[in-house]
């Protein structure tokens, strides 16, 4: 099945839903992470070193709800919700641009509607964190929040100033990786339900760079293979 959606014939692309291929190449990378011992890392735009946690990252796939979470997280994202909002200024009402791929907006949103609608504010952020990470890890890098953007991003994951300060100058992944771990929890937190696909989210808040390694290795082997089709550049 994988040959036939990312062999060198393109047309095993056409009639293919996003879902399913986002899900074949999981599962590839869960039959590939049972051979192999270590995977490239990223640690700066355009570099890799190999790291040998390969095992760690098979635990990960070895759940199915791990990665059924991870197809579907892939699928959210091949049609980017944007938009506007108003919000009260001292000068009256203002319109407010947002867009998914933009945890900053999204981060304005989180503080300005009612506690009752935040944990599916705070469970996309979570997610826009692990896809720009794991998806578009040298964009990431290379457009690093400034920082009034960092600050507004950690005020909203509700980190003290102790906190806010270690992770105020560190390296847009790691800062990605924290901040993702700490809106999906929030989501969990804060929802008043806690659904078995809620519970999953909470579980990969505990493993969350496992989650945008495991990203990482899926892009790099198998969706840049068909130029990925299904996502554009975050800034375009």
């Amino acid at each position: 099945m994988f040959e036939r959606v990312y062999g060198d014939d393109p047309v095993g692309l056409i009639g293919v839903s996003p879902f399913f291929a986002f899900l074949v190449a999981v599962h590839r990378a869960a039959r590939e992470l049972a051979v192999v011992r270590y995977v490239a890392e990223r640690p700066g735009p355009r570099q890799k070193v190999p790291v040998f946690d390969a095992p760690q990252l098979r635990d990960f796939l070895d759940d199915p709800m791990h990665r059924l979470f991870l197809a579907e997280l892939l699928a959210s994202f091949v049609r980017v919700t944007s938009g506007r909002y108003w919000t009260r200024t001292p000068h009256g009402w203002r319109a407010e641009r947002y867009s998914e791929l933009d945890p900053v907006r999204l981060a304005q949103l989180a503080e300005q509607i009612p506690v009752a609608y935040r944990p599916g504010v705070y469970r996309r952020l979570g997610d826009v964190s692990l896809f720009l990470a794991g998806v578009f890890p040298d964009y990431a890098q290379l457009y690093a929040f400034g920082p009034v953007d960092t600050a507004r991003l950690l005020r909203t994951a509700g980190l003290s100033p102790d906190e806010q300060g270690g992770l105020a100058t560190a390296p847009p992944i790691e800062l990605l990786e924290h901040l993702g771990g700490r809106w999906y929890r929030q989501a969990c937190e804060l929802a008043p339900v806690r659904t078995t696909q809620l519970a999953v989210v909470g579980q990969v808040a505990e493993r969350f760079r496992d989650a945008r390694r495991i990203l990482n290795h899926v892009t790099d082997r198998y969706l840049t293979r068909v130029g990925a089709p299904w996502f554009g550049p975050p800034g375009s």
